[in-house]
Protein backbone atom coordinates (compact mmCIF):
# COMPACT_ATOMS: atom_id res chain seq x y z
CA UNK A 1 0.00 0.00 0.00
CA UNK A 2 1.66 3.42 -1.09
CA UNK A 3 1.58 6.60 1.34
CA UNK A 4 1.84 9.94 0.09
CA UNK A 5 4.03 12.57 1.65
CA UNK A 6 2.10 15.69 2.79
CA UNK A 7 4.26 19.18 3.23
CA UNK A 8 4.23 20.84 6.42
CA UNK A 9 2.15 23.54 5.17
CA UNK A 10 -0.39 21.12 4.39
CA UNK A 11 -0.30 19.43 7.43
CA UNK A 12 -0.83 23.12 9.31
CA UNK A 13 -3.38 23.81 7.11
CA UNK A 14 -5.45 20.78 7.99
CA UNK A 15 -4.97 21.52 11.80
CA UNK A 16 -6.27 24.86 11.40
CA UNK A 17 -9.20 23.71 9.93
CA UNK A 18 -10.10 20.91 12.90
CA UNK A 19 -9.06 23.86 15.38
CA UNK A 20 -11.98 25.81 13.27
CA UNK A 21 -14.30 22.99 13.01
CA UNK A 22 -13.75 22.16 16.98
CA UNK A 23 -14.22 26.13 17.60
CA UNK A 24 -17.77 25.76 15.90
CA UNK A 25 -18.71 22.57 17.73
CA UNK A 26 -22.76 22.81 19.06
CA UNK A 27 -24.31 20.41 20.87
CA UNK A 28 -26.98 19.93 23.80
CA UNK A 29 -26.72 20.32 27.39
CA UNK A 30 -25.89 17.22 29.53
CA UNK A 31 -28.99 16.28 31.18
CA UNK A 32 -27.97 14.94 34.71
CA UNK A 33 -29.86 12.31 36.95
CA UNK A 34 -29.92 11.82 40.27
CA UNK A 35 -31.42 10.23 43.36
CA UNK A 36 -33.80 11.70 44.90
CA UNK A 37 -36.65 11.23 47.74
CA UNK A 38 -36.66 7.42 46.27
CA UNK A 39 -36.44 7.97 42.76
CA UNK A 40 -34.17 9.21 40.06
CA UNK A 41 -35.14 12.61 38.16
CA UNK A 42 -33.22 14.91 36.61
CA UNK A 43 -31.15 17.45 38.52
CA UNK A 44 -32.42 20.51 36.40
CA UNK A 45 -35.95 19.72 37.15
CA UNK A 46 -35.66 19.78 41.41
CA UNK A 47 -36.55 22.71 43.17
CA UNK A 48 -33.99 25.29 44.51
CA UNK A 49 -33.57 23.83 47.80
CA UNK A 50 -32.76 19.88 46.97
CA UNK A 51 -30.34 21.73 43.73
CA UNK A 52 -28.77 23.38 46.92
CA UNK A 53 -28.77 19.99 48.36
CA UNK A 54 -27.24 18.07 45.52
CA UNK A 55 -24.26 20.68 45.41
CA UNK A 56 -23.29 20.20 48.74
CA UNK A 57 -23.21 15.92 48.31
CA UNK A 58 -19.91 14.82 49.78
CA UNK A 59 -18.78 12.17 46.11
CA UNK A 60 -15.99 9.95 46.12
CA UNK A 61 -12.72 11.21 44.75
CA UNK A 62 -10.66 9.03 42.36
CA UNK A 63 -7.95 10.18 41.97
CA UNK A 64 -4.20 9.30 40.28
CA UNK A 65 -2.47 8.56 43.44
CA UNK A 66 -5.51 5.41 44.23
CA UNK A 67 -5.35 4.22 40.70
CA UNK A 68 -4.67 0.31 39.83
CA UNK A 69 -2.22 0.27 37.24
CA UNK A 70 -2.22 -2.17 34.25
CA UNK A 71 1.07 -3.39 36.13
CA UNK A 72 -1.42 -4.22 39.36
CA UNK A 73 -4.01 -5.68 38.22
CA UNK A 74 -3.87 -9.20 37.50
CA UNK A 75 -0.51 -9.75 38.90
CA UNK A 76 -0.46 -11.86 41.70
CA UNK A 77 0.35 -9.13 44.21
CA UNK A 78 -0.92 -9.41 48.14
CA UNK A 79 -3.27 -6.37 47.73
CA UNK A 80 -5.18 -8.64 44.94
CA UNK A 81 -8.67 -9.35 46.55
CA UNK A 82 -10.02 -12.62 45.50
CA UNK A 83 -13.47 -12.72 44.32
CA UNK A 84 -16.27 -14.84 46.51
CA UNK A 85 -16.17 -17.81 44.14
CA UNK A 86 -12.60 -18.24 45.06
CA UNK A 87 -13.04 -17.27 48.40
CA UNK A 88 -14.93 -21.14 50.01
CA UNK A 89 -11.16 -22.62 49.71
CA UNK A 90 -9.73 -19.85 52.22
CA UNK A 91 -12.76 -19.77 54.92
CA UNK A 92 -12.43 -23.49 54.82
CA UNK A 93 -9.70 -22.59 56.71
CA UNK A 94 -10.00 -19.59 58.46
CA UNK A 95 -13.02 -17.86 59.36
CA UNK A 96 -13.63 -14.25 59.22
CA UNK A 97 -12.02 -13.24 62.56
CA UNK A 98 -12.88 -9.06 62.49
CA UNK A 99 -14.03 -6.97 59.29
CA UNK A 100 -13.86 -3.18 58.74
CA UNK A 101 -17.64 -1.92 57.41
CA UNK A 102 -17.45 1.37 55.54
CA UNK A 103 -20.31 3.28 55.68
CA UNK A 104 -21.41 6.84 54.98
CA UNK A 105 -24.60 8.63 56.95
CA UNK A 106 -26.77 9.27 53.84
CA UNK A 107 -26.45 5.95 51.99
CA UNK A 108 -29.67 4.30 51.43
CA UNK A 109 -27.83 0.70 51.64
CA UNK A 110 -25.15 0.78 54.73
CA UNK A 111 -28.12 0.07 57.17
CA UNK A 112 -29.11 -3.69 55.81
CA UNK A 113 -25.59 -4.42 56.02
CA UNK A 114 -24.64 -3.19 59.45
CA UNK A 115 -27.86 -4.94 60.65
CA UNK A 116 -26.59 -8.11 59.67
CA UNK A 117 -22.76 -7.60 60.49
CA UNK A 118 -24.38 -6.76 63.86
CA UNK A 119 -26.05 -10.16 63.96
CA UNK A 120 -22.66 -12.06 63.12
CA UNK A 121 -20.17 -13.47 65.46
CA UNK A 122 -17.39 -11.47 64.38
CA UNK A 123 -15.53 -8.04 65.56
CA UNK A 124 -15.31 -5.65 63.59
CA UNK A 125 -15.27 -1.87 63.51
CA UNK A 126 -17.50 0.57 61.16
CA UNK A 127 -15.33 3.50 59.20
CA UNK A 128 -17.52 6.67 58.48
CA UNK A 129 -15.81 7.75 54.63
CA UNK A 130 -17.77 11.35 55.09
CA UNK A 131 -14.66 12.02 57.65
CA UNK A 132 -11.44 13.00 56.15
CA UNK A 133 -9.73 10.17 58.00
CA UNK A 134 -12.35 8.05 56.74
CA UNK A 135 -12.00 8.46 53.84
CA UNK A 136 -8.26 8.48 53.42
CA UNK A 137 -8.34 4.83 54.91
CA UNK A 138 -11.22 3.85 52.69
CA UNK A 139 -8.59 5.19 49.86
CA UNK A 140 -5.82 3.42 51.34
CA UNK A 141 -7.97 0.26 51.32
CA UNK A 142 -9.09 0.85 47.62
CA UNK A 143 -12.57 1.16 49.08
CA UNK A 144 -14.45 3.09 46.15
CA UNK A 145 -18.56 2.95 47.15
CA UNK A 146 -20.36 2.16 50.74
CA UNK A 147 -21.02 0.42 52.07
CA UNK A 148 -17.96 -2.21 51.65
CA UNK A 149 -17.44 -4.68 54.57
CA UNK A 150 -13.63 -6.08 54.33
CA UNK A 151 -13.17 -9.26 56.17
CA UNK A 152 -9.76 -10.28 57.87
CA UNK A 153 -8.75 -14.07 58.75
CA UNK A 154 -7.47 -14.78 61.75
CA UNK A 155 -4.00 -13.65 60.79
CA UNK A 156 -5.24 -10.03 59.73
CA UNK A 157 -5.16 -10.79 56.09
CA UNK A 158 -7.43 -9.70 54.16
CA UNK A 159 -10.18 -13.17 52.98
CA UNK A 160 -13.02 -11.26 51.22
CA UNK A 161 -15.25 -8.45 50.32
CA UNK A 162 -18.92 -7.81 50.25
CA UNK A 163 -21.00 -4.62 49.52
CA UNK A 164 -24.42 -5.97 50.07
CA UNK A 165 -25.89 -8.58 52.61
CA UNK A 166 -26.08 -10.99 49.61
CA UNK A 167 -22.34 -11.14 49.25
CA UNK A 168 -21.88 -11.25 52.81
CA UNK A 169 -24.59 -14.48 52.89
CA UNK A 170 -22.45 -15.88 50.70
CA UNK A 171 -19.56 -15.41 52.64
CA UNK A 172 -20.68 -16.40 55.73
CA UNK A 173 -23.35 -19.26 55.13
CA UNK A 174 -20.68 -21.96 53.72
CA UNK A 175 -18.50 -20.97 56.91
CA UNK A 176 -21.93 -22.19 59.38
CA UNK A 177 -22.41 -24.94 57.30
CA UNK A 178 -18.74 -26.19 57.16
CA UNK A 179 -19.35 -25.80 61.77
Amino acid sequence: MATTKRTLAAVEAEIAQTKEALANVKGSETEVYARIVGYYRSVRNWNKGKRDEYNHRKQFVYTDSYAVTEADSGCGCANEVPVISEISAALASDAPASYEFYARKTCPNCPPVKDYMAHCAVAGTVIDVDTSDGLAKAAEKGVFSAPTVILYGSDGTEIARAHNTAELAAVFEPVAAAV
